[in-house]
């Protein structure tokens, strides 16, 4: 399952990935059934919003279905990918080429990709995008999992107080 959203700035860029993403779907044959699907949660115009509110509710969304991955849109990518990595247990990278976008998969075992709509143009989105979603976690190196923990622990830390 793959969730979508945006703040005004992104929703442009948001509508065209999310036809790439339905023809991509299309090409491949993939089905709901399969538990592969895409969702929009907003917004639904080039309105002036509040870009956390989308992160908030897509991460939860991610983080509610296994496998998940999320893709938030905004001016600059920095706000979506700071207010996704508030939510505990998402990581999120905010990234303009593909190598960053697959190795944040890789490396990082990120569940959100976010673009810039304004620093980016559509090719290099959908370019960034297809990086995302086609790159795997390298579990044959165990400090990629060690790093993630290690994350997690801040987490816990930070969450507690301590």
């Amino acid at each position: 399952m793959i969730f979508i959203a945006s703040d005004h700035a992104g929703f442009e860029l948001k509508e065209k990935l999310k036809k790439y993403l339905s023809e991509r779907a299309a090409a491949s044959k993939v089905s709901a059934a399969s538990n592969d699907g895409l969702e929009d949660l907003g917004t639904d115009s080039a309105d002036s919003c509040d870009y956390p509110v989308f992160a908030e509710a897509l991460c939860k969304r991610v983080l509610e279905n296994e496998n998940a991955l999320g893709v938030l849109i905004c001016g600059s990518g920095i706000g979506m990918s700071i207010a996704a990595n508030k939510v505990k247990g998402i990581r999120a990278a905010v990234v303009s080429e593909e190598k960053s976008a697959a190795l944040a998969r890789e490396h990082n075992k990120a569940q959100v990709l976010c673009l810039g709509a304004r620093i980016i143009d559509f090719q290099k989105a959908k370019e960034c995008l297809e990086a995302f979603l086609t790159a795997r976690f390298d579990e044959s190196n165990p400090r990629h999992q060690r790093r993630i923990d290690a994350i997690a622990g801040i987490e816990k830390t930070q969450r507690n107080g301590t």
